[in-house]
Parts: structure tokens; sequence; C-alpha cells
């Protein structure tokens, strides 16, 4: 049988701001990424996330980000290796704490937006967050966009690699992301998605953003939460993947 995991990124709301439907998307998933109060959150956020996670048996991983809460982490920040370094360090320990109040622990590390861009190619900083994990804890999985720099790292320093995909983020034939910035980035069609998550579970080819055929080996999916009708599109995509015989389960059990 076909397994994947499912990943969703939740805990994005700040004080009274909320995002997102963390409550119904933790029904769905089988893993989440917590904001650690840098791009978004916050400590009673984080709390109240990871102990709704431990009560469903959802993976908790730490999804670390640049300090930019104003920028929600999807700006790029020039911040010097040995200072990523020490706040992703920050993140990591900071959730793993509520974690453990919950019951559970961090069992894997997904950096968000514009960090998780960037260290595809910025070896600095990808070294400085390979780093950071390294120290918190080497057992410690990585997720992440397959041909990633900061993965490559990751493995010579000895950490788990997982490759990620995208339900509703449309590919370069490169097997890149397409940028936000450009029109049909981000898919809506609920249907579509699940078609397409079917197919990369599965070990067929969706369509690039150029038409041509590109396969992925994802070892978890993610499905954003703050997208309009996530809920029922992540819905969508977990029905059809257990049509189709993909059991899905947490990559870092």
């Amino acid at each position: 049988m076909n397994t994947v995991d499912l990943n969703a990124d939740l805990g994005e709301g700040f004080g009274s701001w909320k995002m997102g439907d963390d409550n119904a998307l933790l029904d769905v998933v089988t893993s989440a990424n917590v904001a650690c109060g840098f791009h978004a959150g916050d400590p009673s956020i984080m709390r109240a996330v990871c102990r709704r996670a431990a009560d469903r048996d959802v993976a908790i991983g730490a999804h670390v980000g640049y300090n930019d809460k104003p920028g929600f982490g999807r700006r790029f920040v020039d911040v010097e290796p040995a200072v990523l370094r020490d706040e992703v360090l920050y993140q990591i320990a900071a959730l793993d704490a509520f974690a453990r109040i919950a019951g559970s622990e961090v069992r894997y590390v997904k950096p968000h937006g514009a960090l998780y861009n960037t260290i595809g190619s910025h070896e600095d900083q990808a070294a400085a967050v390979v780093a950071a994990v390294a120290d918190y804890d080497r057992a410690l999985p990585v997720l992440g966009l397959p041909g990633a720099l900061w993965l490559k790292l990751a493995e010579e320093a000895g950490l788990t690699v997982v490759h990620e995909a995208f339900a509703d983020r449309a590919y370069t034939p490169e097997g890149t992301l397409v940028s936000r910035r450009v029109e049909g980035s981000v898919l809506h069609d609920g249907r579509e998605i699940a078609k397409r998550c079917v197919a990369m579970a599965t070990g067929s080819a969706i369509k690039d953003v150029e038409g041509g055929e590109l396969k992925l080996h994802p070892g978890s999916i993610c499905v954003h939460g703050d997208t309009p009708g996530a809920v029922q599109i992540a819905q969508q995509v977990r029905k059809s993947l257990g049509d189709a015989g993909v059991e899905l389960t947490p990559f870092a059990a």
C-alpha cells in the first residue's frame, strides 16, 4: 500500500488576530507545522495547537521562519548566519516545550515562507538552519523541497531528509514552485488539487506550469490553511487519497 503524510501550516494567528481553522485542519492532517512565534504565532497559540495536535495523534513540527511578523515571514531578511542559527534553535526549543507539556514532542522541522525559499540556494543561511537542527537534536527529520541546497547540507550533516510536495501550488518544469507573485501560482479547484495529490502519492505525473509532465515522490504533501476553502480542499484531498488506497500516516511518528 502507498503511504503519505499530509501536513499543514497551523498556529499562524497572533493575539486576537486569527488565520485559518486550526481545529478543523487538525482533524484532516497527520502532521502540523506549528508557527513558533517569529513569522506568526504566540506562546498561547503554540500551547493550544500543540495540545490539540497531541490529542489527535498528529505529529508536531517546528515551522521556523524569519523574525518578521509584519511580513508574515514572506520577505527575505539579510540576517547574519550565526544569528539565524540561534533564532531557529530558539524557535524549535520554544515549541518543543509546549509539545512536551501536551504529552508529545517536536518530531521534525520545516522552514517557512521566504526562509524556505532562500535556503534552497543561499549557502550561508542554509548551513545556519542545518546547524540549528543539528545542535538541538540530530534525530529530528527536516522537511523541504527536493533539490534544495539546505537538504543536501542536512544529509551531509547526518540528518534525515524528507521531501515535500504542495497540493495547491503550481510547479515549474524544474520542480520548483511558481512564485506567488505570478497569476495562477496558487490553485483553488478542490477536485483538481485532490487529483494532483493522488498522482503525487502514487508515482504518476502532474502537469507543470508549461503543460509538461512532472513526477514528484513526496514523503509529505502540504495543504495550505490560509487559502479560501482550505478546510474543504483538505478534506477532499484526504478522501481522494483514501479512495485511491493511499494510507495517511505521519512520516515522523
